[in-house]
């Protein structure tokens, strides 16, 4: 049930971390300065004048105040056990650094511009580290408390069909988020279901009575959907917290977002994170960035390659190919060429043996050098660095009849390689499951997540190559 003293835990908690904040303050100035700001021994200087002006002092711990307030607004200190360290700590760590760059900014306002930028620099850093740590702590603590066998949520499962077996096995993935299912009602007793049959659904009410239930999950298939009304008034009487799977689960994104129409609710369904416009400027601009370094950085590489590709054998040495960007918007997608030219280069996948290649194309080949021009590729805005791997019309054409979300892809632009290549679903393999591994990046996306691909690709493995007729 709803506790009052999560609300107490929850205050204290943002208390400890405004504390934190202070101390962050105070230390980095001790390192900096070997004295602490209101104290009026130690050195001297314009910076640590500016840091013992009490109008800085005070205005740190009624920002530190701001900064708590502003966590809150984030959603740092809410009872879901489904935000893990790596998203609290995210959300720490950005909203740190924008709180330093507007400290430093008020304080040009103020024309206080002498003050110490090691001191910023430290100041982000410890507050930084002494939120992050105490967090760590704290989930060292509940895994111990659960290794106990206490701390946990219990929930009441409320169905005993497909979406409450998806909801155990997701539960099964994922045992560090605390939950124990003390049971599941259902018509009748599924076998198949790793938990302990409680009875039919005429036994909600009873079984809300039980004081140790913290949570229900509702987790009803389409054809008992008439139940939803039943169980919610029910909940609601108790007093007890609700979360629910609809059963139409598998169409929804990692992290739908909700509009409001009136009365009438709109889910989004094919919500990105890319429909964010910072987040869309900002892999823009990795792009942008990322390809003229690399373009530098390798052009005597492409410079040789490309020599290599005209004394191996005639034909242009940039091979050209139609694939299907962003958008489902065609575009000409850059390769040196590795084969002789041919004419079926528009419809199937070629074979680590096949004759047409030359033996300098299986060189560059084997070490990915023909991918190197699609940097020119990025920098137009035709790809990404990191994306699903464009296909060329035919495959497109073919591939959205049979598999289920496939044009999703097309929502962002393709790129060099991909959360499915890393995962070794390159070439001629399953592209249904590469697909998977398509929709989940897209709809999971992070600026952590593509420099962990960028760094996988390189350092990972074999460079993507997909392995296209020429």
């Amino acid at each position: 049930m709803l506790s009052k003293n999560k609300r107490i835990m929850s205050l204290i908690s943002s208390s400890i971390d405004a504390a934190l904040l202070i101390v962050a303050y105070l230390l980095a100035n001790w390192i900096r300065f070997r004295c602490l700001p209101f104290l009026e021994e130690g050195g001297a200087g314009p910076a640590l004048e500016i840091a013992r002006n009490p109008l800085v002092t005070l205005g740190w711990a009624v920002y530190a105040v701001a900064m708590v307030l502003i966590y809150w607004g984030y959603g740092l200190y809410d009872a879901s056990r489904l935000k893990g360290l790596w998203q609290r700590s995210r959300t720490i760590a950005v909203g740190n650094a924008l709180g330093v760059v507007g400290f430093m900014a008020l304080l040009y306002c103020f024309r206080l511009q002498n003050f110490s930028r090691l001191v910023m620099l430290l100041l982000y850093g410890l507050a930084t580290g002494f939120l992050v740590f105490k967090r760590m702590l704290k989930r060292w603590y509940d895994r111990a408390q659960n290794r106990k066998g206490l701390g946990f949520r219990h929930v009441l499962l409320v169905g005993g069909g497909k979406m409450a077996a998806q909801y155990l096995l997701a539960l099964e993935h994922n045992p560090y988020y605390s939950f124990r299912v003390d049971g599941y009602l259902a018509a009748c007793a599924n076998p198949g279901l790793d938990a302990r049959y409680l009875g039919g659904y005429d036994k909600l009410e009873v079984t809300l009575d039980d004081p140790t239930i913290d949570e229900v999950v509702v987790a009803l298939d389409a054809d008992e959907t008439r139940l939803l009304t039943r169980v919610f008034a029910a909940c609601d009487k108790h007093g007890t917290r609700i979360t629910m799977v609809p059963y139409y689960n598998d169409y929804l994104p990692a992290r739908p977002t909700i509009d409001v129409l009136g009365d009438c609710k709109l889910i989004n369904v094919r919500q990105t994170p890319f429909d964010n416009i910072l987040n869309a400027f900002i892999k823009r601009l990795m792009d942008v960035v990322g390809s003229l370094v690399l373009i530098v950085l390798t052009s005597p590489v492409m410079l040789a390659v490309a020599i290599g590709v005209k004394l191996s054998s005639p034909g242009p040495v940039i091979f050209k190919q139609e694939r299907v960007g962003l958008n489902k918007r065609p575009f000409m997608m850059y390769k040196f060429r590795s084969m002789r030219v041919n004419t079926e280069e528009n419809s199937a996948w070629s074979t680590n043996s096949d004759p047409r290649k030359t033996r300098f194309g299986s060189l560059i080949r084997k070490f990915s050098l023909d991918e190197l021009p699609q940097f020119f590729n990025v920098l137009k805005g035709d790809m990404s660095l990191v994306g699903p791997r464009p296909e060329i019309p035919y495959h497109v054409e073919h591939f959205k009849e049979e598999i289920p979300r496939y044009l999703v892809r097309q929502q962002v632009r393709p790129g060099l390689t991909g959360w499915a290549q890393i995962n070794g679903l390159r070439g001629d393999t399953d592209i249904a499951e590469r697909i998977r591994y398509d929709i989940w990046y897209i709809e999971n996306w992070t600026v952590a997540l593509d420099i962990k691909i960028l760094f996988r690709t390189v350092f990972g493995g074999k460079m993507v190559n997909d392995e296209k007729l020429e």
